[in-house]
Parts: structure tokens; C-alpha cells; sequence
């Protein structure tokens, strides 16, 4: 018992150790001149996540005007009021956007221990699950890494996340409000987890459809084996000899435990009812904040109404943009819906397929959201792909891996030489930078299909170590 409690000590002071690196490392970059250009970059900052945008809101809210008049701003009105005051505060001798940049950092921090403590809630109950199947040597091996830990540092250390994080983008704030629903629904806090995904909403919009996972999460708890295994299990306990003491004490830490059998509605409602009360607030906030600037008819239709109809043209990591800048206008409407309905056919398959795994279901929608939404940035990737980590062991046996790993990376450095080649030196065009684009989105796509592949054959193997168990 020492000794574990010993491990488990140097375990969380190297963390810690890391934690504490990536953060010197930040504020390394942060301090480097200009912040290396980052903020001008189309892969970092995007229509809806450039501070250089909201900056120009707050400007012309400050001067008495709608903050989405013009093209320039199409945030939140609470956004701009949290980190407007934080752009012009400038300190002499100091970075520009010194204040945001710090709290950007912040918001990193905080979202690697909130995916930390996650990580550990979803080890500790599955490691529960398999004790429970009978399955100890696999229990044991998953216990030996903690998911949390490296997802957390994943998360830190992702090169996605630092250059987010530097780059003066929003995205580290949209990314903590989505990782606190999960988290909130993982504790079973439905206060919580629908104050982060409404928040996340009505930042991003796409988050909406975490719901599922969300009511997923509260009502059967964390990821578990497939309930047909528990049932199979106790069906199997029934028919032991009940004069065996063996038999009964099974059986009775099986009662213990509580395996997610059935659906636990009380969670469910009491989030359905917080997230009407934050949507109220919410809207109520907006409401006073625009009331003079054109309400909240103005709002919707420059925050989400600019998302769903993919307006702005300018170049990203997307594959909408380019797409769009070539169809003609009379079928624009059309390749908008069905652009967007894409997202919306794979949530109930999906969801019906991987409905004992909640949190890695969240992973999936935040992937496909982030591979068809009309301004994906490199915070998007951060996000799903510190997720990703939390199944470590899950995952173990992904196929492709490596190749992904240097796909992201050669996409990663090919993506600005494309864009130089096109905008600046004039000896490219646009196809250049939008085969980086159409190879990161197949990337993505080879990522969501090995990993769910990957989680579907483990449920599998643990189906048929149960039932070769006596």
C-alpha cells in the first residue's frame, strides 16, 4: 500500500513538473517578438476566433455602435465583454494583448486538469467494469497508465494547443467550456455539464450536439464495457450453485457496484432544467448587451446565422471555403444544407452504435464537427486530439497510428508553405493551399474511423474473455 501511494505521489509531482514546463514554455513564445506572426495565421485565427476581430468589436462598441457592424466581428456579445476591456490595456515595455495572452495560458491550464480529473474518473470506473466481468489481468494492465495524466499532457503540449494558446485565438475558451460539460457530466454535476455546453453553444454553435453524450453520461455514467456483458454476467450468476460462498460474495459486490444496467432519468432532467435556466441567463445577458445595437434578431443572424451560411470566404483548414468560392450562388443555399445535415446524419448511428461509450462518442462528434465546420482552426484539433488520449489503453491496438502521426505533422508544415507560396510569393494559387486542406480533412476522417474501429474490437475482445470465463 506504500508503495502504491508512493508511485502515485511521483506520478502526480511529474505532472505537475510537466504542467508547469508547458506553462514557462507559453510564456516563452508569448514574450517572443511579435508572437512570431501566429495571430495572422489562417490556421490559428479564423473569422470567429480572431482577437484581432474582437478587438475591432469592442472598438465599435466602445464608439457607440453595433460590434457586428461591418464584416469584422461575429462572436459573442459576452465575449466581447470579457476580453474587450483586456485589448486595450496595453503595458509599457510589455507584449500587445499581454492580459488575453495570460488568460488564454489560464484557460489551457485549467482545461488540462479538468481533462486530467476526467481522465481518472473514467479509469476508476472501468477498471470497476472489468472487475465486475471477472477480467482482473486486463484491469491491472490498464491501471498501470494513467489515462488522465497523458491526455492532460497531451493537451499541454500539443503543438495545435501552443500555437492557439500564442496565437491570440479564442479557441483555448471555447475548448474549456466543452471540456467542463464533459467533466460535469462525467461527476454527475448536471448544474455543471449545462452551464459548459451551453456556453459552448452559443460560443461555437456545433457543440450543441454533445447533448447526446452528455445525457449519455449522466444517465448511464462513465464509458463501460457493453451492458449485454453485465447482463450475461449476473444471468450467469444466477444459474450458480447459491450454496457456494464463492457464488454469493460475487454476487453481492456485483449488487455493490452498481453496473450501468439501466438508464437513470433524475440526472437527465435536472440538466435538461439547468440548461433551460443558463439558455435564459444567457440570452438575458446578450439581450442587455445589444439592446441598443440592434437586439437579438442582429446577434443570431451575425453569430450563427454567419456560421450556417459560411459567408466569409477567406482561407482555413476547412473545406468549405474553397467549395463555396467556386459554386454558383443559386446552389449555395443547397450545398449549405447539405454540408451541415452531414453532421446531423452521423449523430443517431453513431450514438446507437456507441452508447455505452459516452465519452468516446464525445470525441467523435467533436472530430466530425470540427472536420465539416465552416471555420475549423488548429484549437479545434487541440481539443479532440488531447480527447483522444484519455482511451489510451482502449486504443491500444489503432491501426495507422504512426501514419497519422506524420500525416498531422507533414499537413502541419506543408500548410503555411502552401499559403506563402500562394499569397505572398505569387508562385502558387489556391489549389496549392487547398490540397493541405482536403489532406488534413482525410486525415481526420482515417482518425475517426481506425479509432472507432479500434474501441468496437476491444468490445469485442473483452465479449469474448468474459464468456470464456467460467
Amino acid at each position: 500500500m506504500e508503495s502504491k501511494k508512493e508511485e502515485n505521489r511521483k506520478k502526480t509531482s511529474s505532472f505537475w513538473v510537466w504542467a508547469i514546463a508547458s506553462v514557462i514554455f507559453r510564456l516563452i513564445l508569448i514574450y517572443f517578438p511579435k508572437n512570431l506572426n501566429l495571430s495572422s495565421r489562417p490556421e490559428v485565427s479564423t473569422p470567429l476566433t480572431s482577437l484581432r476581430r474582437l478587438a475591432e468589436g469592442y472598438w465599435l462598441k466602445q464608439s457607440s455602435m453595433s460590434p457586428y457592424a461591418g464584416s469584422m466581428y461575429h462572436g459573442s456579445p459576452l465575449l466581447l465583454s470579457l476580453l474587450g476591456p483586456l485589448t486595450v490595456k496595453r503595458m509599457e515595455g510589455q507584449p500587445n494583448h499581454l492580459l488575453c495572452s495570460l488568460l488564454f495560458v489560464l484557460a489551457d491550464v485549467v482545461s488540462a486538469v479538468l481533462i486530467r480529473a476526467t481522465g481518472r474518473k473514467l479509469q476508476t470506473a472501468y477498471s470497476r467494469s472489468l472487475k465486475l466481468l471477472q477480467l482482473d489481468s486486463l484491469s491491472k494492465s490498464s491501471e498501470n497508465l494513467s489515462s488522465g495524466d497523458v491526455a492532460a499532457l497531451v493537451y499541454l503540449w500539443n503543438p495545435f494547443t501552443i500555437v492557439a494558446c500564442v496565437g491570440l485565438s479564442t479557441s483555448p475558451i471555447e475548448n474549456l467550456a466543452i471540456i467542463l460539460s464533459l467533466y460535469g457530466a462525467c461527476t454527475r454535476l448536471p448544474s455543471l455539464a449545462a452551464f459548459g455546453w451551453v456556453v459552448a453553444t452559443h460560443l461555437s454553435l456545433y457543440p450543441a450536439i454533445l447533448i447526446i453524450p452528455l445525457i449519455f453520461l449522466l444517465g448511464y455514467g462513465p464509458d463501460a464495457p457493453p451492458r449485454k456483458l453485465f447482463v450475461q454476467r449476473r444471468n450467469g450468476k444466477d444459474g450458480d450453485n447459491p450454496s457456494s460462498g464463492s457464488s454469493c460474495l460475487q454476487e453481492e459486490l456485483f449488487n455493490q457496484s452498481k453496473p450501468p444496467l439501466t438508464f437513470s432519468w433524475k440526472p437527465v432532467v435536472q440538466f435538461l432544467f439547468w440548461a433551460s435556466v443558463w439558455s435564459v441567463y444567457v440570452l438575458a445577458l446578450c439581450s442587455l448587451s445589444v439592446k441598443q445595437k440592434g437586439g437579438l434578431r442582429e446577434m443570431f443572424k451575425s453569430t450563427f446565422g454567419f456560421i450556417l451560411t459560411v459567408e466569409d470566404l477567406s482561407p482555413n483548414m476547412g473545406v468549405l471555403w474553397y467549395f463555396f468560392a467556386e459554386v454558383f450562388d443559386f446552389f449555395r443555399n443547397f450545398f449549405s444544407i447539405v454540408f451541415h445535415m452531414n453532421i446531423l446524419f452521423m449523430i443517431f448511428p453513431l450514438a446507437i452504435r456507441l452508447n455505452h461509450r459516452p465519452c468516446f462518442l464525445a470525441f467523435v462528434y467533436i472530430t466530425i464537427s470540427s472536420l465539416l465546420k465552416s471555420y475549423p482552426s488548429v484549437g479545434d484539433s487541440a481539443l479532440y486530439l488531447g480527447l483522444l488520449g484519455l482511451f489510451v489503453f482502449e486504443l491500444a491496438d489503432m491501426q495507422f497510428s504512426f501514419f497519422l502521426f506524420c500525416g498531422y505533422i507533414g499537413v502541419s508544415l506543408l500548410s503555411p508553405v502552401m499559403h506563402n507560396l500562394w499569397i505572398w510569393r505569387g508562385t502558387g494559387n489556391a489549389n496549392f493551399y487547398y490540397a493541405t486542406a482536403m489532406a488534413f480533412a482525410c486525415f481526420q476522417i482515417v482518425l475517426v474511423v481506425e479509432s472507432a474501429s479500434a474501441m468496437l474490437n476491444h468490445d469485442r475482445k473483452l465479449r469474448k474473455l468474459s464468456v470464456a470465463k467460467p
